[in-house]
């Protein structure tokens, strides 16, 4: 991998890792499920006049879009502005990976090697570590939502497989285009008008970076910028870097929002992180057809596998 493109992998993890102290002041701005509806209409348009038509079936975008977008974002961000804390957010998510492999293993018959099992239970054994510690210093409820949030996106990993979009840019903003309405008409119900009426008539400059840096930075060029890493390098190359995002995201924690890391957190991380990735690098023990997309670490879609340096496009894609 060229150092630019190094650079490029990072640059990603970090803003992956980042989002999530970004998400935390936006939740003081908007209650959970408006930002997240403002996040995804802010990631649709006005991209979606310019990515050209759907390259998959609407079947598959509605599914990832009502996965992904209305039940895994709905329960990070409600989990989030119930007191989970921004960091240990970014680091109980990587859990999506054993949620994933279990999934493929029951839906695609994908049966885990004894190398892939050993990363599950590690990595479990650190969720189970991380929520002793937030047992004992927050709402344990929270925590559990952001457990759910990680096996919603475990769910879509594998429903984007099975997609197998051919641009991860294309397929990311018409995705986005799905979860508005549904969690517009969630936050009216459960949230209120009242309050989403304040939310919108008390909108400042900081209000607006938030949704302007989840939607656009994260969201469009996150995974804009991902999927142009996997039409160039195998996912087993790329999808290592996402093992940062938790670096990225328990440090800016720290940094920005104060949130403290305690001794049984970095264990938990350690736990979690090396799990993850025996889980995520440990091939399954049944063969992929040729050209089948395989699920990166950070659920984000990839490209097939290749021996060596796959072939670049004949064209740019417009990302």
């Amino acid at each position: 991998m060229r150092p630019s493109h190094l650079f490029l992998a990072v640059l990603v993890a970090a803003v992956w890792g980042v989002n999530f102290t970004v998400i935390e002041i936006g939740l003081d701005h908007f209650p959970p499920l408006l930002f997240s509806a403002l996040r995804f209409l802010a990631a649709a348009l006005p991209a979606v006049f310019f990515v050209g038509r759907p390259k998959v079936a609407w079947k598959w975008i509605v599914a990832v879009g009502l996965v992904l977008g209305v039940a895994k974002f709905g329960l990070v961000f409600q989990g989030m502005d119930a007191g989970m804390p921004a960091g240990l957010s970014s680091l109980v998510l990587q859990v999506q990976a054993v949620f994933t492999a279990v999934i493929a293993a029951a839906v695609l018959g994908e049966r885990p090697t004894g190398v892939r099992v050993l990363g599950m239970l590690v990595a479990l054994s650190g969720i189970g570590v991380a929520a002793y510690d937030e047992g004992t210093s927050g709402p344990l409820g929270a925590f559990v939502m952001v457990v759910g949030a990680a096996a919603a996106w475990g769910l879509s990993n594998v429903l984007t497989r099975k997609a197998s979009p051919p641009d991860a840019l294309n397929f990311m903003v018409w995705v986005s285009t799905v979860p508005v309405l549904p969690l517009l008409a969630l936050s009216l119900l459960t949230e209120g008008p009242a309050e989403d009426l304040a939310a919108l008539r008390g909108l400042d400059w900081q209000g607006t970076g938030t949704i302007l840096f989840v939607a656009w930075v994260s969201t469009v060029f996150g995974f804009g910028a991902w999927g142009w890493l996997l039409h160039r390098h195998p996912a087993s190359t790329v999808a290592p870097f996402s093992l940062l995002v938790p670096v990225f995201g328990m440090s800016s924690a720290a940094l920005f929002l104060g949130e403290s890391v305690t001794g049984l957190r970095w264990c938990a991380a350690a736990l979690l992180v090396g799990g993850v990735a025996l889980t995520t690098l440990s091939p399954a023990r049944r063969g992929r057809p040729a050209g089948q997309a395989r699920p990166t670490a950070d659920g984000s879609p990839s490209r097939p596998e290749f021996v060596g340096r796959p072939p670049v496009p004949a064209e740019e894609s417009a990302r």
